[in-house]
């Protein structure tokens, strides 16, 4: 951009800036058109979205094609069900002792990271079962076993027909941007229209809500393959399918297991939340214990999930870091097989366990051990030592900080954050910027649903500035020491794999059921990327220009704030942004403990299998989501190019 083009620019934006400022001030005189849309304007998003999937329903056909993909999901459901926890379907098997799948996680961690993660892995299902938890686990691993391979096989597909038409890419990328956007309810309300509600619907829902993070993967490995790679299996004559299946997929093994760790990761976390659709298992008896404010009972399924989270996380990772290894020739076939033969002997002896007691087979309710009774204890005596604290800042921020600026955001004029919102595109990224955030910001004024998004975004406002306040502290502690930091990234690593229905219990225990304690959530899921961001941005920094700074008297105060942090905010910001999507996915499931906003509203939604709604809904959080985005790396991006590529790595790399 020319000088002339970017003073110009910065003009232009400073009156946008400028009419935004004068219409809130001016909002008590101002018509009622320019405070909120007249329904006049309100554009019947939903009622169209609505005849769309009537028509599809009933005129095209697609229930039966639907109809017909849930009977083969739910096939395998049945499968997976008989042999997890014993129900009554082919091949009637089942159930596999506790004692054959512990022993087989264990020998699975062990082939793939060593004796550590195969005694987490081990340990996990041994605490599952001690702790009665079996049926509830089995019904949800049942769901996961069927739903993580479908959306890997469906990614795979289409990341490398995306890879193969330039014209699929352009298609997809739009729908993948929405898609990673959307809150997970607004996955739900479609299938439970198609489907219905119980275990195929939450498997389906599933499938659908991690695909995306697989194709881009595939995508992104392919594109990763070396051409010397290409040209080596060219000239060794392979054929255009060997040289996919045998050179360019097993290059790009890593980036590929990478996304399917990300699908088992998403495939948790949904059908954690799938017990609003009726899927049954360790999602659906937590939703109950929050729903009656039991806490023991909720912090044992919570610690499940969380262990069940790290175990799959771990496993996966592990799978996709660890290179095949090669056996000397002449190596005897039980040398080479020597894990098989253990986990055989491992497998028969927990089904002659089994067999001599059923205790080895499942652990029944009443054999099973407990914590809540002390954890309740514990809680009520600590909630009794900190009441006071706790009653005061809560009092506080409700009556001082929350409702005032709920308030605020709830009287800007439609029009002020329009052109608002404009002015800032306008001035970091030129005309298409002001054009795309208005794109994106319009529709939801059309929708007619402008308060309730207010209110969310008055969350998620108030849930980053706390994390940004938080987690910038503590990202710069963790990154002063390189194993610190190493360890602050490891605990980022493990709080990024609970499923978000976890964040709620200690809020809720600590606030009850109010708006500080969905900030309070809000705000711990949204501080984990900031931490995580600004340590790997200080990290990142090149070592040559510190040490330049430091050779020209630089204290370590003023090599903060003068060299490292300017050099990091690129990388800051993508953090930034992370925390911000973080905090829209967060706010929505939020609304189960009580919000007025967009959540609220998609959860009613929900209930009334009302699609169009639902699917607004959903549409006015992505695009919020996005607008964020767009705005927050146009300008990182801009501020990388200032500085120059040769003082640091991309922004997120």
């Amino acid at each position: 951009m020319t000088p002339l083009a970017y003073a110009q620019n910065r003009r232009i934006a400073a009156a946008l800036l400028l009419a935004a400022l004068l219409l809130t001030l001016c909002r008590n005189v101002l018509p009622e058109a320019l405070i909120r849309l007249p329904e006049s304007l309100i554009v019947p998003f939903a009622d169209w979205i609505n005849a769309a999937f009537h028509f599809a329903q009933n005129e095209l056909g697609l229930m039966t094609v639907t109809r017909a993909f849930s009977d083969v999901v739910e096939f395998c459901l049945d499968v997976t069900a008989n042999l997890l926890y014993g129900k009554s379907r082919w091949p009637r098997l089942g159930p596999i002792p506790w004692t054959v799948i512990a022993a087989t996680a264990a020998i699975v961690g062990y082939a793939l990271a060593g004796w550590r993660l195969a005694a987490l892995s081990g340990g996990t299902f041994v605490w599952i079962a001690v702790m009665g938890q079996w049926k509830w686990a089995m019904e949800t691993l049942s769901v996961i076993i069927v739903a993580a391979p479908l959306s890997v096989a469906i990614g795979l597909a289409l990341g490398t027909l995306a890879w193969r038409s330039r014209l699929a890419e352009r298609i997809l990328n739009p729908l993948l941007n929405i898609a990673q956007s959307l809150p997970h309810f607004a996955y739900m309300i479609p299938v439970v229209v198609f489907i219905g509600v119980g275990p195929k619907a939450g498997a389906i829902v599933t499938i659908i809500f991690s695909v995306p993070p697989m194709i881009r993967m595939t995508l992104l490995g392919l594109r990763a393959v070396s051409p010397e790679i290409i040209e080596s299996g060219k000239m060794s004559g392979a054929t255009r399918l060997q040289l996919m299946t045998r050179v360019r997929l097993p290059a790009a093994r890593t980036e590929i297991l990478i996304g399917v760790n990300q699908v088992i990761m998403q495939s948790l976390a949904m059908v954690v939340l799938a017990s609003f659709i009726g899927m049954p298992g360790l999602g659906q008896k937590l939703l109950q214990l929050l729903q009656s404010l039991r806490i023991g009972l909720s912090v044992e399924i919570g610690i499940t999930i969380v262990l069940l989270a790290i175990v799959l996380d771990r496993l996966s990772k592990a799978w996709a870091m660890k290179q095949p290894e090669h056996v000397d020739a002449g190596t005897s076939w039980a040398r080479r097989h020597q894990l098989l033969l253990i986990w055989v002997g491992l497998v028969a002896l927990g089904f002659l366990l089994a067999a001599i007691h059923p205790y080895f087979a499942e652990v029944e309710r009443n054999q099973a051990l407990s914590v809540a009774v002390p954890v309740d204890a514990a809680v009520d005596a600590f909630i009794t030592f900190i009441s006071p604290v706790t009653d005061w800042l809560r009092w506080f921020l409700i009556t001082w900080v929350l409702i005032p600026l709920r308030n605020a955001f709830l009287w800007l004029p439609t029009s002020a954050v329009l052109l608002l919102v404009a002015g800032v595109g306008w001035r970091i990224g030129g005309p298409r910027s002001a054009l795309v955030c208005l794109a994106f910001i319009l529709p939801i004024a059309l929708s007619g649903w402008w308060d309730r998004a207010m209110i969310t975004v008055y969350t998620v406002f108030v849930s980053v500035m706390l994390a940004l306040i938080i987690g910038v502290p503590l990202g710069l502690i963790g990154a002063a020491r390189p194993r610190r930091a190493e360890r602050f990234l490891l605990v980022c690593d493990t709080l990024q794999t609970f499923p978000s229905f976890i964040y709620l219990i200690p809020v809720i225990m600590l606030f009850g059921v109010n708006d500080v304690a969905v900030i309070a959530a809000v705000m711990v899921f949204a501080t984990v990327p900031i931490i995580r961001y600004t340590i790997e941005g200080l990290r990142n920094i090149p070592s040559e220009i510190v040490e330049s700074a430091k050779m020209s008297g630089a204290s370590s105060g003023q090599l903060l704030r003068h060299v490292k942090l300017p050099l990091a905010v690129p990388t800051l910001v993508v953090g930034a942004n992370q925390s911000i999507m973080f905090a829209l996915f967060m706010v929505i499931i939020a609304a189960f403990i009580g919000t007025q906003d967009l959540g609220q509203e998609m959860q009613r939604a929900l209930s009334s299998t009302d699609v169009g709604k639902g699917l607004v809904l959903g549409f006015a959080v992505a695009f919020m989501g996005l607008t964020a985005d767009h705005l927050l790396l146009k300008w990182a991006n801009g501020r990388h190019q200032r500085i120059g590529p040769e003082t640091g790595d991309q922004p997120g790399k």
